[in-house]
């Protein structure tokens, strides 16, 4: 496993409270993850975005004045590697899902057949476990969230923009108006949200065929969420639910009622009022079901907004966005709630990444030593540091690739580029974006006093750090030759 910083006084704290806490509620707590897609680091209020954006956050904004804000937490710069992430434990490049796998894409071999999602592990142990919404982390025979320990799947297995892209003439012109390219892509259009049990077969659940269909997509998985957890609750089960919102992912429609709901009055901004009103009907739901004190809540994002699409887009204040490994790219909101557990009105910046979520989830489930002992794991236990008040987080370093060139770590309050990104065209870090390698030293950026990452300093102030971070990446390899990575064949 990835080391770890010791906090023996913060793992006194946690191993406390969750002691007592299972002596009050009789079993494991609950955790709910609630994944918005394609969520910059500024889009809620309290990151400063919300009002100041024309999109009010309220609801994501009292979950973190109540809990735990994150201001250091990352992603994968796109969608699949991130999802991958949060759903193996393990860095993309090691699974192989390195980038989005498209519509039509054939992999060479299932990395399920070696990967262990928490779904797996925590229905071992009573934990009813679920995934509803959006999906991405594979859509061939076996590779969907029921095909791979979850009890049960509900969702788009790909993403939203597969489905518009065969409803909304004027944007896709070029391919719904001619008739041998629309019968063509047409073989690869999705039928609608499919839903599935474990070892049963999938089937479609919601149809879609046209935009009307697509806008009640979050109304639909919200109400699916809601039953999985008053099921849960019911049966006196513990469960895991991850709540993969299809919002705020291009192209987006929001639902009837709040198109022009925000003072932006934009798509996106609706969107994201939308994506606020279900994070506030699912906590509302908790505390309905007398389950507040017993669930981990975690709001996070998958990588950061997708300026390609601007101005259906989300927002980050940072350098870059999704596609890179600039800030902007892989800094997300992370928020951690938990009633009685996370003390209120915390600000935190210690690291903390999405392969986290994955393993503190197990060991919340008392699961982690059933891990696999021939894989290595990249994400880290990181209850002592959400648990103790003002805690400090167990991770040393962030790594970052882009595919299957390793990019930049963050160490500290430092980031280090060993790659770097050239957007050749404003807004188009995936488009119009070239990987480079750099010239006579990495690229070093203090966060403190650089934040967006303007002008590298390393070897002016950092070479006393440079040997520390050359050691930190050469150890990060190495792990890769006694652990070899599979190959699925996304590489180009």
């Amino acid at each position: 496993m990835e080391p770890a910083i010791p906090r023996p006084e913060q793992e006194k704290v946690a191993v406390s409270k969750l002691k007592n806490l299972e002596a009050k509620q009789g079993r494991k707590p609950n955790v709910l993850v609630l994944l918005v897609d394609d969520l910059g680091w500024g889009d809620p209020g309290v990151y400063g975005g919300g009002a100041a954006i024309g999109a009010p956050t309220p609801n994501i904004d009292k979950l973190a004045n109540e809990g735990l804000r994150l201001t250091s937490m990352y992603s994968q710069p796109t969608c699949t590697s991130s999802r991958a992430a949060l759903t193996t434990g393990r860095l993309p490049v090691r699974s192989g899902l390195v980038r989005p796998i498209l519509t039509g894409d054939k992999v060479t071999q299932n990395p399920w057949e070696k990967e262990v999602s928490q779904g797996k592990l925590l229905s071992k142990v009573g934990y009813k476990t679920a995934l509803i919404g959006k999906w991405h982390v594979g859509e061939a025979e076996g590779m969907l969230p029921h095909e791979v320990g979850f009890d049960y799947f509900y969702g788009l297995p790909s993403v939203q923009s597969d489905y518009t892209q065969f409803l909304v003439e004027r944007q896709y012109a070029d391919m719904m108006t001619n008739k041998e390219l629309y019968t063509k892509a047409s073989q690869l259009r999705p039928e609608g949200l499919i839903k599935g049990r474990k070892g049963g077969k999938r089937e479609v659940a919601y149809p879609i065929n046209s935009i009307e269909d697509i806008s009640m997509i979050d109304q639909v998985l919200r109400d699916e969420s809601v039953k999985f957890i008053n099921q849960a609750v019911d049966e006196g089960k513990p469960f895991y639910l991850i709540h993969s919102f299809s919002k705020i992912h291009n192209d987006n429609y929001p639902a009837p009622k709040y198109k022009g709901a925000s003072p932006a009055a934009m798509p996106v901004r609706d969107a994201m009022v939308e994506v606020d009103d279900i994070t506030g009907e699912l906590v509302a739901l908790l505390k309905e079901k007398g389950q507040l004190e017993n669930t981990l809540i975690i709001f996070t994002s998958d990588n950061g907004p997708n300026e390609d699409t601007w101005p259906d887009s989300g927002y980050s204040p940072w350098r870059g966005g999704k596609g890179t490994t600039w800030e902007g790219g892989v800094r997300i909101p992370g928020i951690a709630y938990w009633k009685g557990m996370i003390s209120a009105g915390q600000v935190n910046n210690g690291l903390m990444d999405l392969t986290d979520i994955y393993m503190t989830s197990l060991r919340l489930g008392g699961v982690i030593d059933e891990l696999p002992s021939n894989m290595y794991f990249d994400g880290i236990d990181q209850t002592a540091f959400l648990l103790a008040d003002n805690g400090k987080s167990r991770r040393q370093v962030v790594y970052m690739w882009s595919r299957e060139d390793f990019t930049a770590l963050r160490w500290l309050d430092y980031k280090i580029h060993f790659k770097v990104f050239n957007t050749a065209v404003p807004r188009r870090n995936i488009d119009a974006s070239f990987l480079l390698d750099i010239g006579t030293a990495p690229w070093v950026f203090n966060l403190n006093m650089d934040p967006k990452e303007m002008a590298s300093t390393g070897h002016q102030y950092f070479e006393w750090g440079m040997p520390q971070a050359t050691k930190f990446m050469k150890a990060h390899i190495a792990t890769m030759k006694k652990y070899p990575n599979t190959d699925i064949g996304l590489g180009l």
